[in-house]
C-alpha cells in the first residue's frame, strides 16, 4: 500500500526582492495529490515537523543554492522536539541552519503563547530565521508578533487596500529591524501599491507561478524602489541583501571553479568557517582569471580556494546602505565590485550586497528628492512632509506641524519687486535650515509658504530664530506669521486631518500684528497666542 508521502509533491515559488529585482529565496510549497494532508498537519505536529523535513530533502534533490523557506504551524514550533526532523534534513542537505527561513502559520489559537517563543528563541540561537507568515489574513496577536520579532513579515495581498494598515506594519517591521514582504502578488497595480506601501520583499503570481522546478528569472515590473520611506540615515542595508554563495573555508580551488562555471549569475563565493562567519572572499573574475593562466589549474585546482581569495569585507546586518559604500570606499581601489559580506550579530552571513545595487537604489532616490526639492529654496515640497507626517501618526508620536509665512507678501512684491521678494524667501528658508535640529524636517510648499515638523521641544528655538530677526525687502521692514498644531497620538488620522486643524490657527495668526505665533491642540477648541497683538500668552477661542 503507497505511503502518504507518496501523494505528496513540492512546489518551489520566489520570494522577490523588489529593491534588488533578483530572488532572495524559494518557498517551498507542498502540494497533496489526494487528500487533506495540510488539514491533517494543522491538528498533528509530528505529521507537520515530517512534511517540513521532505520540503528541504525535495530542496536537495534540486540542487538549488538559493535561500529556502519551509513552512510550519505554530502549534508544531511551540512543540520543539517535533521539530528533531528538520533539523537533521537541512544537515543531511548540506545546508547551514541560517540559509532557511521557518514561516510560522497560523492558527495561534490555542497554542501556548510561551511554549511558542521559548522554541523561537531556541532555533534562532541555532541559526535558523523566523518568518510570520499570513499576518493580516490570520490570527497572530499584534503582541506576540512583536515579542516574536521576526526578521522577516510576510502581509496578504488583501491589506494592499488598506494603505494605512501597510504603512504601520512597515514602520512597526522598522522597529524590529524586519523586513516587510506582501504574498499573493498577481498584478503590477498590486506590485506598485506594495512597493508605495514600503514592502521590499513580495511574492505571488506575477513574479513566478509555483513550479515543480526551483526558477532564478522572475518577472519584475519596473519601479522606484521605496527608499524614499526609510530613515534620514540612509536605507537599511536588509532590503538590497542577495543570497551569498557559500562554501566551506578548506574547499578546493577546483570546488570553486565548479561553483562559478556553473552559475554564470554569482558575482563571487565566500568561505567560511564551521560557524558560518566569513574568512576569505573569492571574486569571480579574478579568481577564474587565475585559474585561465599557464599551468593555472594544474597549479591551484587541487589547493584551498583561500590561497586566491581575499580577506572579507563584512557589514552588520543593521548597517545602512550608506555604511557599506564606506566600507568600500576605504577598501583597495581593485576591489570596488567585489561583493560585501552581510553578517547577522554572531558573525554568521545571512547574504552579500552588490555595490551596483545601492548606487542605482541610491541615485534613484536622489532623482526623486530632487525632482520634489523647491527651486527657489531647494527644500522638500509638501509631499516629503506629509509622508513623515503620516509615519510619525503611524508609530504613535507626538510631534507638531506648523505653517510659517511672510505677512502680506502680495504687497512685498509690488513694492518691492520680485527679486527681492524671491530673495527675501531664500533667506528664510536659509534661515528654517540652519535652526533645524535633530528630527526637525522643514519644507517649502510654494510662494512664501513654509511647513515645519518638528518634535515639541525643539520648536521654541527655531520659532525664535525667525521670528526674532529683522525681516525685509528692497528696504522695507516684514514680518511672519507661524501657526502650529499639536499632535498626540490618537488625535489625528492622518496628514490632511492635521492639515484642516492647522488652517484656522493660520488665519489666527495672520489675524494678529506683528511677528505673530498661535498654537493649538488637535481635536481641542481654541489656541493659545504665544506672540503678536501684545498679547502674551493669553487664551483665544
Amino acid at each position: 500500500m503507497p505511503s502518504w508521502t507518496d501523494t505528496v509533491r513540492f512546489a518551489f515559488q520566489p520570494v522577490v526582492n523588489l529593491t534588488t529585482g533578483g530572488v532572495a529565496a524559494l518557498e517551498i510549497l507542498a502540494r497533496p495529490e489526494s487528500g487533506d494532508i495540510l488539514g491533517q498537519a494543522r491538528r498533528d505536529p509530528e505529521l507537520d515537523g515530517l512534511l517540513a523535513a521532505l520540503a528541504i530533502r525535495a530542496a536537495a534533490r534540486r540542487e538549488t543554492m538559493l535561500p529556502l523557506h519551509v513552512n510550519v504551524f505554530a502549534g508544531t514550533l511551540a512543540d520543539l522536539g517535533r521539530l528533531a526532523a528538520l533539523r537533521d534534513a537541512v544537515r543531511e542537505a548540506g545546508r547551514l541552519p541560517w540559509e532557511v527561513t521557518i514561516d510560522i502559520g497560523p492558527p495561534y489559537t490555542h497554542v501556548p503563547h510561551h511554549a511558542l517563543l521559548e522554541a523561537v528563541s531556541t532555533v534562532r540561537s541555532e541559526g535558523f530565521r523566523i518568518c510570520a507568515d499570513g499576518v493580516g489574513d490570520g490570527d497572530v496577536p499584534l503582541r506576540l508578533l512583536t515579542d516574536l520579532a521576526p526578521e522577516l513579515v510576510k502581509l496578504d495581498v488583501s491589506l494592499l487596500t488598506r494603505p494605512a494598515a501597510v504603512r504601520a506594519m512597515r514602520t512597526l517591521c522598522e522597529q524590529l529591524g524586519a523586513l516587510l514582504s506582501v504574498e499573493g502578488v498577481e498584478t503590477e497595480l498590486q506590485c506598485a501599491a506594495a512597493v508605495s506601501a514600503g514592502a521590499q520583499m513580495a511574492q505571488g503570481e506575477l513574479f513566478a507561478p509555483p513550479a515543480r522546478l526551483p526558477v532564478a528569472d522572475v518577472y519584475v515590473p519596473a519601479l522606484s524602489p521605496a527608499v524614499a520611506a526609510a530613515p534620514r540615515s540612509g536605507p537599511s542595508v536588509r532590503q538590497f541583501v542577495r543570497p551569498a554563495a557559500l562554501l566551506p573555508a578548506t574547499a578546493s580551488a577546483g570546488l570553486v571553479r565548479a561553483l562559478l562555471t556553473g552559475s554564470p549569475a554569482v558575482s563571487g563565493v565566500l568561505l567560511v568557517d564551521p560557524s558560518g562567519i566569513p574568512v576569505r572572499s573569492v571574486h569571480r573574475s579574478r579568481f577564474l582569471l587565475s585559474m585561465s593562466g599557464p599551468y593555472g589549474h594544474a597549479l591551484y585546482a587541487d589547493r584551498p580556494a583561500a590561497k586566491l581569495g581575499d580577506p572579507p569585507r563584512t557589514v552588520g546586518v543593521d548597517a545602512t546602505a550608506w555604511e557599506v559604500l564606506d566600507v568600500v570606499a576605504d577598501g583597495e581601489r581593485d576591489r570596488t565590485s567585489d561583493d560585501v559580506a552581510v553578517v547577522d550579530h554572531y558573525g554568521r552571513c545571512v547574504g552579500v550586497v552588490r555595490l551596483a545595487d545601492l548606487v542605482r537604489a541610491l541615485s534613484e532616490s536622489r532623482v526623486e528628492e530632487a525632482a520634489g526639492l523647491n527651486p527657489l529654496t531647494r527644500l522638500p515640497g509638501s509631499d516629503a512632509i506629509t509622508g513623515e507626517v503620516d509615519r510619525r501618526i503611524a508609530d504613535g508620536q507626538t510631534f507638531v506641524l506648523s505653517w510659517l509665512d511672510v505677512d502680506h507678501f502680495k504687497q512685498v512684491n509690488d513694492g518691492a519687486g520680485f527679486a527681492a521678494g524671491d530673495e527675501l524667501i531664500r533667506a528664510v528658508g536659509r534661515t528654517l535650515q540652519h535652526a533645524a535640529s535633530g528630527t526637525t524636517r522643514v519644507g517649502h510648499i510654494g510662494g512664501d509658504d513654509f511647513l515645519v515638523l518638528a518634535d515639541p521641544e525643539t520648536l521654541g528655538p527655531l520659532a525664535g530664530a525667525v521670528l526674532d530677526s529683522p525681516w525685509s525687502a528692497g528696504g522695507r521692514p516684514v514680518t511672519l506669521s507661524l501657526a502650529t498644531v499639536l499632535c498626540a497620538p490618537g488625535s489625528v488620522t492622518d496628514h490632511r486631518q492635521a492639515a484642516a486643524c492647522l488652517a484656522p490657527l493660520k488665519q489666527a495668526a495672520k489675524a494678529l500684528s506683528g511677528a505673530s505665533w498661535v498654537l493649538g491642540r488637535a481635536g481641542l477648541p481654541g489656541h493659545e497666542v504665544l506672540r503678536g497683538s501684545g498679547a502674551e500668552r493669553a487664551q483665544a477661542g
